[in-house]
């Protein structure tokens, strides 16, 4: 079978909107304090960031008594694998910028957009930034990782038929770690380190429904693929 390629993936602008789409906590950094804030946010049609903190909060505090109302700050999200594997962090979103009060709330105006991904960081450009959409499948996407993870890890395996076999020397355990509307990644650990590998979709997926139809096509490739080395079981008693 042929190599797996990346090349149906999100693109940079889609993937950020996603994390902030599904990001649950964000720490802000301004006027030299940091402060966590957890289930404080809100995310306008266009990217923008509302932040509701306490009347004691530094953060505002600073935003009203800054000259122009415009204090320097960096909010960073976190985008963590439903599914329990090492190194759970699957991105680190940064957006820079200054807050501004606004109806009882801060504003968030970005001047830099910066996503970091294992691949690498990559600056987000700021109008494809607000022009992108979440992936369809985001909000839904630990809901169905952890379903694929906790019940079906019998099509898991199956579907590491489709990976090369290289990909899998050494592999204890394979994972679901991520999904979007234009493929599935699986995580491989080993014993001391792990990768991923990304089986893209035949076509993209805008739904549920059309996310179950493009795993029953992967499932019916790997069905028909030759079956690779059978994955090591992690011993018990150690690594020797």
């Amino acid at each position: 079978m042929g190599e797996q390629s990346w090349a149906a993936a999100p693109a940079a602008a889609e993937r950020a909107r996603s994390v902030l789409a599904t990001a649950w906590s964000c720490a802000v950094t301004a006027d030299g304090g940091r402060e966590e804030f957890v289930g404080a946010h809100t995310v306008t049609e266009d990217g923008r960031v509302r932040l509701q903190v306490p009347q004691d909060s530094a953060l505002l505090a600073a935003a009203i008594c800054a000259p122009r109302g415009e204090p320097s700050a960096v909010l960073e999200f976190a985008d963590v694998s439903p599914v329990p594997v090492r190194n759970r962090i699957r991105a680190r979103l940064w957006l820079a910028g200054w807050f501004v009060p606004e109806d009882g709330e801060l504003a968030f105006r970005a001047t830099r957009v910066v996503l970091r991904e294992p691949s690498g960081a990559v600056v987000v450009d700021l109008d494809e930034f607000a022009a992108a959409a979440p992936d369809p499948l985001a909000t839904a996407e630990a809901r169905l990782l952890t379903h694929l993870a906790d019940c079906h890890s019998d099509a898991v395996e199956r579907l590491t038929r489709l990976v090369e076999p290289d990909s899998l020397h050494g592999a204890v355990k394979v994972q679901p770690i991520a999904v979007d509307r234009h493929g599935l990644t699986l995580r491989i650990e080993r014993t001391r380190a792990q990768g991923d590998v990304r089986l893209p979709f035949h076509r993209p997926a805008d739904d549920v429904a059309q996310l179950t139809e493009r795993m029953h096509v992967l499932l019916t490739q790997a069905a028909s693929a030759s079956c690779p080395r059978a994955l090591q079981r992690q011993r018990t008693d150690g690594d020797g």
